[in-house]
């Protein structure tokens, strides 16, 4: 999940529609019980209370019952009735917590600005970090959660002190609840191949571009209706092979870390070298032709009927799951195999870092002054975001897949978890409604989840990230909220500079030399020199160096 956007430096993605299978303080006033939804046998409940969250307060204590309005600020995200499933039936239930959802109805920005200037905001807002957070807390429409997070201490336990620094306003406050922070690597970039055709092909070493050029010529000559290495769509695959030309040297879009400062994308030879590679490739026909025309939809049909050979992209783990599901179904041979990341011959395999992450997590749940009780909707949120909230949003309610956990707190699949299929569980929207997801908590636990199924029924997904994808992945937190504002005169230069970027990028790839490539670079950087580019470094710089100063 999660794949890099080349034209929005680390813009949040909201990751709540995907199914990542990615306690509390104390309180004023706890939350009455009353029966779940879908009430375990009392056999069950006795055996779980014996070691679910025996350190813990009751489930639940610490919420104090709430009903409020929430809205995601997305064009392409509806939210669903709560309490349709088992997980919100449940939370309703059992902790009194209700929401009423706010569309977008496909048009985010226009609904957003419309709330703005009747006054009529929701009582709950997800979002992206940034300007649209700005817009709310300049003229004072938000709730600081400074109070808050002692008296409900999971977040601040959980996610950390220095990333919640980096999530303060300039006035000093806190106003962000993250989602999906992390404090261990995450990523789900990089490489797979069609393990059919590498058999076929005799299982070359394929560890250096070198031999990955060869290897796709080989492609190139048996199967003529295969794609020998796909790019993704807008090409963003290439920027994860850049990855591969340095050490410890992933992506940063449209900016090159150099000491304490940061310089223009377009003199990196690291960036220059990558374009070359990718030029020649596809001028030789060995990536996607239509890269700047295929749908996601396109790839997704290549992959699953086998029309790919290599594969490379911000996230491949989560649609080379479903190709290899695909593949194997017809014939058991056949799927997609995870292989570490391809690199420039020289170079430290063990430092090639394809994949950033950082963590701030995602996206982001911001109180409006709106809210009757803003505590409370913290302290429901609180909750999700500590041990027990994440168990039961994103694996189910105690007593329907899992009855007790383990000493490290993961749930033990009981029957019904280990025979039912994951498409069934799927029908349950377990994880849909995971705002405040923590990864690291998350990801662990699924990790070990996973190896309690056998081999044949374990996730294809989680066991690439544990054998390449976390592997491979550099904190980038650093490099957050780097941005202007876009109505800022550095903000119009980067729209700008943008501009050159795409444009220089799609002809870089049409070129017929590398000197060619070289040429076009070139000519790129005097035109973002011209659109102010060095003033935008600099904005950029002094944003990056705050934020280190914020990290120590």
């Amino acid at each position: 999940m999660k794949s890099t956007k080349r034209f929005s430096l680390l813009t949040g993605v909201l990751c709540t529609v995907l199914l990542m299978a990615g306690c509390g303080g104390g309180n004023n006033a706890a939350a009455p019980t009353a029966k779940p939804a879908k009430e375990p046998a009392a056999t069950e409940t006795a055996a779980a209370s014996a070691t679910a969250d025996a350190a813990s307060p009751a489930i639940g204590s610490t919420v104090k019952p709430v009903a409020f309005t929430y809205y995601s600020n997305y064009d392409w995200d509806t939210t669903e009735e709560w309490g349709r499933d088992s997980t919100t039936s449940w939370i309703a239930d059992t902790l009194k917590v209700t929401m009423t959802p706010v569309q977008s109805s496909g048009a985010a920005e226009t609904k957003f600005s419309t709330m703005i200037a009747s006054g009529s905001l929701p009582d709950l807002i997800m979002m992206d970090r940034g300007a649209n957070v700005e817009r709310l807390r300049q003229p004072g429409l938000l709730v600081p959660l400074d109070d808050y997070l002692d008296r409900y201490p999971n977040l601040k336990k959980n996610a950390g002190d220095a990333t919640l620094n980096m999530l303060r306003s300039e006035d000093g406050k806190l106003y962000q609840f993250p989602n999906w922070y992390t404090s261990s690597p995450n990523g789900n970039g990089g490489w797979i191949i069609n393990r059919k055709i590498y058999k076929e092909l005799g299982s070359p070493k394929l560890e250096t571009f070198d031999e990955l050029y060869a290897y796709l010529k080989l492609v190139k000559g048996k199967y003529s209706d295969v794609v020998p290495l796909e790019v993704g769509a807008k090409g963003r695959g290439i920027d994860t092979m850049y990855g591969g030309f340095a050490e410890n040297k992933p992506y940063l879009p449209k900016a090159n870390p150099v000491g304490n400062t940061l310089q223009s994308i377009f003199e990196d030879q690291v960036f220059t070298q990558n374009m070359q590679f990718a030029s020649k490739l596809f001028r030789e026909k060995l990536i996607t032709q239509d890269l700047f025309t295929q749908t996601g939809d396109q790839i997704t049909e290549k992959l699953k009927t086998g029309r790919v050979a290599v594969y490379v992209d911000g996230d491949v783990v989560n649609p080379g799951r479903g190709a290899d599901s695909a593949l194997r179904a017809a014939d058991p041979e056949s799927g997609y195999d995870i292989i570490w990341p391809i690199h420039k011959a020289g170079l430290d395999a063990g430092k090639i870092t394809p994949n950033n992450y950082n963590s701030l997590g995602w996206n982001v749940l911001v109180i409006t002054k709106n809210a009757k009780d803003p505590e409370a909707i913290f302290s429901y949120l609180d909750w999700v975001t500590s041990d027990q909230g994440q168990r039961i949003l994103n694996f189910g309610r105690q007593g329907l897949y899992w009855d007790k956990t383990d000493a490290d707190g993961v749930p033990i699949l009981n029957e019904q978890g280990l025979n039912t299929p994951q498409s069934d569980k799927d029908k349950e929207r377990i994880g849909r409604f995971n705002w405040v997801g923590n990864t690291t908590f998350i990801d662990h636990t699924k990790a070990k989840m996973d190896a309690q199924l056998p081999p044949d029924k374990q996730n294809w997904t989680t066991l690439a990230q544990q054998k390449v994808t976390w592997k491979t992945s550099k904190n980038f937190t650093e490099f957050v909220n780097l941005d202007p504002l876009p109505d800022s005169e550095e903000g119009t230069i980067a729209t700008a500079v943008n501009d050159i970027y795409q444009e220089v990028f799609a002809k870089a790839l049409y070129a017929k030399s590398d000197e060619e490539v070289s040429s076009l670079l070139s000519k790129a950087n005097e035109d973002a020199k011209r659109a102010g580019y060095e003033k935008l470094l600099k904005f950029q710089t002094e944003k990056w160096q705050n934020n280190l100063s914020k990290m120590k």
